[in-house]
């Protein structure tokens, strides 16, 4: 088993959706989430977390220490009853003096290493903050919600033939490059100990994860960029936000709406702070 990590970590991750809805607003009729006083499109970082679950599951579905504990049709309370089921406790509301429970959540949970999780229900594991944070994604451009209806030639029933063709609604963004930024902390990694090879399997999945994720509502979505800044101590060399700044994207021509990748430019300043190594990903 690898060691936890020693290395505090930040990363620009850009990716790109064509003719697809990267994640839907339930309170607007699932359009494109979109930032409504500049136009922006948004990501959310729970959306962003979702696709790493997903991947991770696939790839290391069946191995020890790689369950998810957020999955479709989880019970969480099950989830932490295995727990109290290794250590050989009883089930117990109140916070347990034992932190070998929230020990053994982390050591069997990718996304609990990772993101950390609230595990105070009626089967309480406790409480652990993860080392792996996202922002939000957001568009580099003002993206255009577009609705496209479809129809339907099928029906579900008899009494539903006579009516024809039925309507359908689809909701896109003809094209959009958003940016998501991260960090990773070394510190609060030994609270779960992250290690190094639960990193190796983020970076992976961070590249990887829309490519197992294909779908007709997202349409057309590609990892673009991942650019990591790697800091030389636990605790960080410089400011994240000075690191962030390093990375600027911008779009070739005004003349007409962005609808690739090749519209934009990528630059990245070389020039980095004393303890800072800048690894290109992808």
């Amino acid at each position: 088993m690898s060691e936890i990590i020693k290395n505090r970590y930040e990363f620009v991750l850009l990716f790109d959706v064509e003719n697809g809805n990267p994640n839907g607003d339930p309170d607007m009729g699932n359009m494109p989430r979109v930032d409504p006083q500049t136009g922006n499109g948004i990501v959310t970082d729970v959306c962003l977390k979702r696709k790493i679950r997903d991947y991770v599951d696939l790839v290391k579905s069946g191995n020890a220490g790689y369950e998810i504990y957020v999955k479709s049709g989880a019970v969480l309370n099950d989830q932490h009853k295995k727990a109290y089921d290794y250590l050989g406790i009883k089930t117990d509301s109140k916070k347990p003096k034992d932190e070998d429970l929230t020990k053994f959540m982390c050591q069997n949970f990718f996304d609990i290493r990772a993101f950390g999780a609230v595990m105070t229900t009626e089967v309480n594991c406790g409480q652990v903050r993860g080392p792996v944070q996202f922002s939000f994604a957001r568009s580099i451009d003002r993206i255009f919600q577009q609705e496209i209806t479809v129809t339907r030639c099928a029906v579900t029933n008899e009494k539903d033939a006579e009516k024809g063709q039925t309507m359908g609604k689809k909701q896109i963004v003809p094209y959009g490059l958003y940016r998501a930024e991260g960090y990773i902390s070394a510190h609060l990694a030994k609270k779960t100990e992250f290690r190094e090879e639960d990193l190796e399997l983020l970076w992976d999945s961070l590249i990887n994860m829309f490519e197992h994720d294909h779908s007709a509502a997202r349409g057309k979505m590609s990892a673009r960029k991942l650019i990591v800044f790697k800091h030389s101590s636990e605790l960080g060399c410089c400011q994240s936000h000075i690191l962030f700044d390093k990375v600027k994207v911008e779009v070739l021509s005004h003349d007409l709406p962005p609808r690739s990748f090749a519209d934009y430019k990528v630059t990245i300043s070389g020039d980095m702070p004393n303890g800072i190594e800048l690894i290109e990903k992808l």
